[in-house]
Formats: structure tokens, C-alpha cells, sequence
């Protein structure tokens, strides 16, 4: 693995425009960079992150499988009572999930460590897999990379596929907060796959979700909604007044239910009780756990909100120091502590490296760099190329 400088593509602005993201003569692209890109050898794709990410996704449902029928564990999580069964339910019936992203620490000289699974609102799958497609045959056509280059890159093609495989019958609905730009571009795109798919879509705000007098979810036309594509995390929708409908309002969720224990970073301590010494793994606690105490002791760990975004109130304690800590709003939410690996730093960026899940199968590659080791919103995705 390496980082790569290169020089970029002549009209940016064109680009940006064509695909309806944001442009700056300044700044460039909003939340890209392709003034480099990190360069993978085959070997480091296939048994490095593909393999070993398709692996904990299995030792991710293993984890789900023993949870549904653990009250103690879905308490634990934070999960409302009222959604037990719910969750439960739509587990044993084998309710399809879609999609994914694994982000790990990753830097070709040791195995990729998971930090937590972004397994129910994760964004940047447009940039991965259009715009930094895009990017790899222009650049290449434009000799600004090395011919004969790859990528991890089928996400396009794997979610086309996988949506005719959930059993979709009439209209699919897609909804989320549109005042979140990232939500919205990230569900839009996922709208343009399912009509790729065949599908008839509907595209909603989630004010804009009704209930009718049958409990049955609806929307602006009052049609009921049977079947629901969000970008509105589980917890939130828990937490709303409507979500006490949800388990009982007969529409069928994508991601399902049983995403709410995935998306969890309480599931980092779950993965680690199950599957302790684990080379992709890092040991992982609740923080009230006796055992935790030990973790901390040591001087090295980071303390995450079970629930939260974007990097938010992250404390990373190195050498019995606090390195690093973010602000935000899930002060007061339960925390897990992790052991503590560092991203790899290249000339002063500390790169992430996401692996998206399409229907269980590691699909494509997602880099985002900042200049701290928090990933945050001020990041940017950097494109990669595979090169033996």
C-alpha cells in the first residue's frame, strides 16, 4: 500500500458539474482529492481486506443470531423492549440486507484491524462507485496513472443485481432527511440502481411518511408503503414518536431491523466475546464492564459512543494521554472502549480504509483521509488503484 501523488484531471469543474457535486476554483471538488491515490497490490486486495472482511461479516451474523434471543444483550444495546420481538421476527424470517461499509485500519503491513461497521447509514457509495470509476478510466486514458491497473470497485453492478434478489413487489420508497446532503446523494443514487433493477420508486422525505388509520405507513398520495429503502438510522427512528408503529405498520425495511444490532459500535465488544484474539479484530468492552477498567489502565484505548456519527465524540488516550478528543452531541450516550491502532499516517493524512459490503460480498473500496485520526466531516475521499 502506498501513497501516490498525481496530477489532476484538467476539468474538474466539468466533472463536479456533471455528476451535481460541489466545486471550488480554491478547494476543488467538496470531500474529494485526486491529487494523489493509494496504490494496492493484488495480494493485499484479495487476502488482506477481501477476504478477511467477507469473513467477519459471517462472524457478524453469528453475533446477530445469538443476540435476537438475548434480552440481555438487545437491552444492552440500547434497543427499545417494544422492538425485541420486531428485530427478532425479522431475523427468523430472513429478511435480506443490501448493503455496508467496514471501516478498518489498514496499511499493508500487518492485518486490516476493524474499527466498526457502518451497517446501516453509510454514505460515499456514489463517490466510490461512479466518480471514482470515473476517475480510474479517464486517468488512465490520460496516462496520469499506469496502464493495465484495477479496482476493487463492483458496487455498481453488485447492488443492480442484489435488489431483484430482496423480493420486491410494487412500488419501493426511499426516504430519508434531506437536509443532510450526504443522505440524500447516497439514497438517490441507491433510487437510480433499483430503477437500473426494474423497480418503481418513490422518493420521500421522512416528515413526509404518514400513518393511516390501519397503522400502515404512507405516503403523499396515501398510498401504503410496503416497502421502505432508508438513510435515518435505526435508533432515531426508535425514538420517534411514529416509531412506536414501526413493528407493527406491516412495511418491510431495507436495511432491515436486525441491522440495529450491526450498526452499533456495542457490537465491537460483542464480536470480541465471541471471537476473542481474532487478527481482524481489537479487543473491545462496554466501558461498565469490569474488564474495561483494564483496557484503560493501559494507557492506550479509544472511547466511542455506542450510538453516533461522523466521528463525534471519539477520546483517543495514548501513552496515558489524551491525544485526540471531538465534540458532539452523544456525550451522554453509553460508551465502548477499543484498543487503540493508529491509522497509518502518509505525509501527514491519516487514511481509512472502508470496505462496502453489497448483500454480504466485499464489492468495492472507499478511502477517506483527514488530517487527524478521527474520520471526520471534513475528510476526503482519495481514489485508489490496484497495481502488481
Amino acid at each position: 500500500m502506498q501513497r501516490i501523488s498525481v496530477n489532476e484531471r484538467p476539468d474538474l469543474k466539468r466533472a463536479a458539474s456533471e455528476h451535481g457535486l460541489e466545486y471550488s476554483a480554491s478547494g476543488g471538488i467538496t470531500g474529494w482529492d485526486e491529487s494523489a491515490y493509494y496504490q494496492f497490490s493484488t495480494r493485499e486486495i484479495e487476502e488482506d481486506l477481501e477476504g478477511p472482511t467477507e469473513e467477519l461479516e459471517g462472524m457478524c451474523m453469528e453475533v446477530v443470531d445469538r443476540a435476537v434471543g438475548t434480552e440481555s444483550v438487545l437491552q444492552r444495546l440500547g434497543i427499545p423492549e417494544n422492538y425485541w420481538a420486531y428485530i427478532d421476527d425479522s431475523w427468523r424470517s430472513g429478511d435480506r440486507n443490501l448493503y455496508g461499509r467496514m471501516d478498518l485500519s489498514y496499511d499493508g503491513n500487518g492485518p486490516a484491524k476493524l474499527l466498526e461497521y457502518n451497517a446501516d447509514t453509510p454514505t460515499a457509495l456514489y463517490e466510490t462507485a461512479v466518480f471514482q470509476w470515473e476517475w480510474f478510466e479517464q486517468a488512465t486514458e490520460m496516462g496520469l496513472i499506469p496502464a493495465g491497473g484495477d479496482q476493487l470497485n463492483d458496487v455498481h453492478e453488485s447492488i443492480i443485481k442484489a435488489f431483484p434478489l430482496l423480493g420486491i413487489e410494487g412500488v419501493t420508497h426511499f426516504a430519508c432527511n434531506n437536509d443532510i446532503e450526504d443522505d440524500k446523494g447516497t439514497l438517490e443514487y441507491l433510487k437510480e440502481c433499483a430503477q437500473e433493477a426494474g423497480l418503481e420508486t418513490c422518493f420521500l422525505d421522512m416528515e413526509e411518511i404518514g400513518l393511516n388509520e390501519h397503522g400502515q405507513l404512507t405516503d403523499l398520495d396515501d398510498r401504503a408503503i410496503r416497502t421502505l429503502v432508508k438513510l435515518y438510522p435505526w435508533e432515531w427512528i426508535m425514538a420517534e414518536e411514529f416509531g412506536k408503529q414501526v413493528p407493527t405498520c406491516c412495511a418491510r425495511f431495507i436495511e432491515p431491523p436486525w441491522k440495529a444490532i450491526l450498526s452499533n459500535k456495542g457490537l465491537m465488544p460483542l464480536l470480541w466475546g465471541m471471537f476473542e484474539g481474532h487478527p481482524n479484530l481489537l479487543p473491545a468492552y462496554f466501558e461498565d464492564d469490569q474488564v474495561a477498567a483494564e483496557l484503560v489502565s493501559s494507557g492506550n484505548y479509544v472511547r466511542k459512543p455506542m450510538l453516533s456519527r461522523q466521528g463525534a465524540n471519539i477520546e483517543i488516550v495514548t501513552d496515558g494521554q489524551t491525544h485526540y478528543k471531538s465534540e458532539g452531541p452523544y456525550s451522554e450516550n453509553a460508551h465502548i472502549i477499543q484498543g487503540f491502532q493508529s491509522l497509518p499516517e502518509y505525509e501527514g493524512y491519516f487514511p481509512l480504509v472502508g470496505c462496502w459490503m453489497i448483500a454480504g460480498k466485499a464489492a468495492g473500496l472507499c478511502i477517506r483521509e483527514d488530517k487527524t485520526l478521527v474520520t471526520s466531516t471534513d475528510s476526503r475521499f482519495v481514489p485508489h488503484v490496484i497495481i502488481d
